[in-house]
């Protein structure tokens, strides 16, 4: 027989101990287990979703889906030397000249029309090829640096995703309402084309401090990459908020000098001031 002191001790010595098993199970690696019960982030996952089913509404009750479909394609008519030399002039823009962009013209109706040329042929027109991709990169990439952490969950993809859009989605509409005071002519396409080239930027920094993890480095990367966005922007959107006369969009557009400094003001808040912090809150 066993006598009561040796089962108390082969209790002890049991690893299969219900509360044992509780306490290996809590500590289980996972850093990013706390994004599901943070406030914060389940705000930004709910502005992402409303935002997203907001413009749906929006672009299904205003633009004919014909419309849609035919404006989109502009934004993709890229060939892979355009992609290369997009993606040097975001990275390097300093010594890129010139920033105007192209016309081409075009018979309609038996009239000719000048319209902006396509990123096939024009290095200075916004697509969206770039953009999405890199989106999407910057979500893969996410996920993989958290699977070779351990700490990868199925849910990140969602969470991470939902808060990307929100801030995207933050970003445009300071865009579009800076632009309605100051009574400028935008495109929508072309705002949403513009916002995604950030993910360049931090998509090389994140890369740079997965290989050499160095936060000195890091900050150095994201320091460049942060200015070189910041540039790229002011001198892209410039044709936007400071339209020239001969411009396809506006021919008879004329701007005020006390409009044209607002405009300009606007344009460098945007362009460094407002960039810089998205892209801060992306990276990290």
């Amino acid at each position: 027989m066993i006598s009561p002191q040796q089962q108390q001790q082969q209790q002890q010595q049991n690893p299969y101990i219900p509360q044992d098993n509780g306490v290996q199970n809590s500590e289980f690696p996972n850093q990013y287990n706390n994004i599901f019960n943070d406030a914060n982030a389940q705000i930004g996952i709910n502005v992402g979703k409303n935002a997203f089913i907001y413009g749906q509404d929006y672009v299904a009750r205003h633009i004919p889906q014909s419309m849609q479909m035919s404006a989109l394609k502009y934004y993709f008519q890229v060939s892979n030397i355009y992609v290369l030399r997009k993606l040097g002039l975001v990275l390097f823009p300093w010594r890129h000249k010139p920033w105007t962009r192209q016309l081409q013209r075009s018979e309609s109706g038996g009239q000719v029309v000048e319209t902006y040329a396509t990123a096939r042929a024009d290095i200075n027109a916004p697509d969206m090829y770039i953009p999405f991709m890199a989106f999407t990169t910057y979500i893969l990439l996410n996920c993989v640096l958290s699977g070779l952490h351990g700490s990868f969950h199925p849910q990140i993809i969602r969470a991470l995703a939902s808060a990307t859009v929100a801030y995207l989605t933050v970003e445009l509409l300071l865009l579009k309402l800076g632009t309605y005071l100051l009574s400028a002519d935008s495109k929508l396409l072309d705002f949403i084309a513009y916002s995604g080239y950030k993910f360049i930027g931090i998509i090389v920094t994140m890369l740079t401090y997965a290989v050499i993890p160095s936060p000195a480095l890091k900050w150095g990367t994201f320091l460049y990459t942060a200015t070189s966005n910041s540039f790229f922007l002011l001198r892209s959107l410039r044709y936007v908020l400071l339209p020239d006369s001969n411009a396809a969009s506006n021919p008879t557009h004329t701007v005020s000098p006390s409009q044209r400094q607002k405009r300009i003001q606007f344009l460098f808040v945007y362009s460094f001031v407002c960039q810089f912090v998205f892209m801060w809150f992306l990276t990290m």
